[in-house]
């Protein structure tokens, strides 16, 4: 067991086949943390309302965090457009896991972060709800296709993971415009708050970067690439890579360490300066 300062998990979800939630619960067996942020996405509503899907391992990973919650870990939801009908909750509390619009997170080192999930800064999300909807329709389509592949070459003994949504992502020029426009936002945005980085997600691209002297951070997500965000306890920041072995049920881990550095964590809402 790895004990972390903080965890942070976004674009889990759960409710659609694509969600790796086997993979997620495995990353949880190895990692614990005083903090556990859920930075939206977490249940996929607009998956739900086309049809029930919530096999037992989806709701495993929900007891998991309700029982890490009654524990003393502070669990905070922030919810994204996916599951954006918990946002009408901003400040209550369910099973001890706190639900708020966005946050501000205090690392060991006292960098300060701002926490959302980042679809306020899609353009198409906020103002062209059915492109989005056609969108998340044709991703999870792609999704689908991976895993075939993934299971042909499995089959084949073909060794290494290979993502062809990844590869879409990679290849598609508006697609990359579109993330590196999202986070050039995202990072204005929190320069103007006076903080000292951000953590989100929306986009699946999990990163750690400086952009013009911001932390930027995104979790990337658990459809896909299966990444999420871990603070040690001098505060600094690794974005891990969870992934299959070639073996079967085997299960391998990378690290990619960033923004190092010595204080305690302390959740607040967000005060717009």
């Amino acid at each position: 067991m790895h004990r972390v300062r903080s965890i942070f998990l976004s674009d889990i979800h759960l409710g659609t086949r694509a969600c790796q939630a086997e993979r997620l619960l495995a990353f949880l067996r190895v990692y614990d943390a005083e903090h556990v942020y859920l930075l939206g996405d977490i249940v996929d509503f607009w998956s739900l309302a086309r049809g029930v899907y919530w096999p037992p391992l989806h709701n495993t990973f929900v007891q998991k965090m309700l029982k890490r919650a009654r524990r003393e870990v502070k669990v905070v939801l922030v919810p994204g457009n996916h599951d954006e009908a918990l946002r009408e909750y901003a400040g209550s509390e369910f099973g001890d896991i706190r639900v708020l619009r966005e946050a501000v997170h205090t690392a060991a080192d006292g960098r300060r972060y701002l926490l959302l999930h980042g679809d306020e800064f899609d353009q198409i999300t906020r103002y062209h709800r059915w492109v989005a909807l056609l969108g998340d329709f044709a991703y999870s389509l792609l999704l689908r296709v991976n895993g075939l592949l993934s299971w042909v070459r499995r089959k084949l003994r073909l060794s290494g993971y290979w993502s062809l949504a990844g590869y879409a992502k990679r290849k598609v020029k508006g697609a990359l415009e579109f993330v590196y426009g999202f986070e050039e936002s995202v990072a204005h945005h929190v320069r103007q708050l006076g903080l000292d980085g951000v953590i989100c997600g929306h986009i699946h691209s999990a990163a750690i970067k400086q952009i013009a002297g911001i932390n930027y951070i995104n979790c990337g997500d658990w459809v896909d690439s299966c990444t999420a965000i871990v603070e040690h306890q001098d505060g600094s920041m690794e974005l891990v890579h969870w992934r299959e072995g070639d073996a079967p049920g085997e299960e391998l881990w990378q690290e990619t360490p960033a923004l190092e550095s010595p204080q305690l964590a302390r959740v607040l809402p967000l005060q717009r300066r």
